[in-house]
């Protein structure tokens, strides 16, 4: 037997199992990427989904009129419902930094708004729209910094015509609210 067939056919054999390991691991490595990826997509979506429903339900206590206990436990309820805690900790779990602070920016807004209509605030009082256009500001800031950590193409309030994400300028109650208020 030759000894340089053997050594060349023993070295051909452990490049080809160290190569069929290292595909192995890519493969591993980018299953897993794609798998982060999906799940932090889940969840993104899941926490502006429940924080749009909670939202949608406080805006309908605002416009009711209920006594003011009545409006604290039912603006609890509301966030309560929405599974908004729930989610903001899986949100905590998955996301990345960035997302995590802009959902709890956004999150932290949303419940100085249930504190508002708790207290009685209706939507087109001052008290309420103070509250209200900083919290749909961070909404889209929470939805830039989804999309751009996805890999989508940024989104700007150009797109839709606007000038800013809050709402403020396009709000007829804070427009009327600035007219009232304007010196003469």
């Amino acid at each position: 037997m030759e000894w340089g067939t053997l050594i060349a056919t023993l070295s051909g054999g452990l490049i080809a199992i160290a190569g069929t390991l290292l595909a192995d691991r890519l493969r591993t490595r980018q299953e897993h990427r794609r798998f982060l990826q999906a799940r932090r997509r889940e969840v993104y979506t899941e926490f502006i989904t429940a924080a749009g429903t909670a939202h949608t339900e406080l805006r309908r206590l605002a416009q009711t009129s209920a006594t003011s206990s009545d409006l604290e436990q039912a603006s609890r309820l509301a966030l309560t419902d929405a599974r908004i805690y729930e989610v903001r900790e899986r949100l905590f779990l998955d996301a990345s930094a960035r997302i995590a602070g802009t959902g709890q920016t956004m999150f932290e807004r949303l419940r100085a708004l249930r504190s508002a209509v708790a207290a009685g605030a209706g939507p087109s009082t001052p008290a309420f729209h103070d509250l209200y256009h900083p919290y749909l500001g961070a909404v889209w800031a929470y939805r830039e910094a989804v999309r751009d950590e996805l890999g989508g193409h940024a989104l700007t309030p150009a797109d839709f015509g606007w000038s800013k994400w809050d709402g403020h300028e396009r709000c007829l109650h804070c427009a009327q609210r600035g007219a009232d208020t304007a010196p003469e």
